[in-house]
């Protein structure tokens, strides 16, 4: 079943570089920042689309806490609803204490509804309580991110 092998153990790629002075650590596919926008207009570009590939930058308020499998990010102001970024082929993880840090991620947005059983996975790897997990009861609507490559700036 895919939502027990969301969070197994694998291999992470992950790299150090210093970048003008700031020291950032890349996981996955080796990107860089150019053509990178602003989490906050991915919403607006994605408005007649199912998917699209894009360069976006935001920052992390949540990391899975089991294996640092997935994220949210929002937009790098810290404002807006956050998109669920996900690894291709779960090939990396992030650190689990990433949050609140800016990242660069390159990949497609996509639409998606999300189904409870999912949703609740995402809600205990979190540590949410036995309640909140209780109360998912519908699917949800979102706009997601699978990253091919993630850029986590350090500074």
């Amino acid at each position: 079943m895919l939502i027990l092998s969301l969070c197994k153990n694998l291999p992470t790629n992950e790299t150090l570089r210093n970048n003008n002075s700031a020291v950032i650590k890349s996981f996955g596919e080796n990107i860089d920042e150019s053509g990178s926008i602003d989490l906050s207009n991915a919403v607006a570009l994605m408005a007649d689309a199912d998917s699209m590939p894009m360069k976006l930058v935001g920052k992390v308020t949540e990391v899975c806490q089991a294996k640092g499998c997935w994220m949210n990010v929002v937009a790098d102001n810290g404002q807006g609803e956050p998109i669920f970024v996900q690894f291709k082929d779960y090939g990396f993880f992030m650190p689990k204490d990433c949050a609140g840090k800016k990242v660069t991620m390159d990949g497609i947005v996509y639409r998606e509804t999300t189904p409870v059983d999912e949703l609740r996975h995402y809600a205990q790897d979190k540590g949410a309580s036995a309640e909140e997990i209780a109360a998912i009861t519908m699917p949800k609507e979102e706009l997601k991110f699978m990253a091919k490559g993630v850029i986590l700036h350090e500074k």
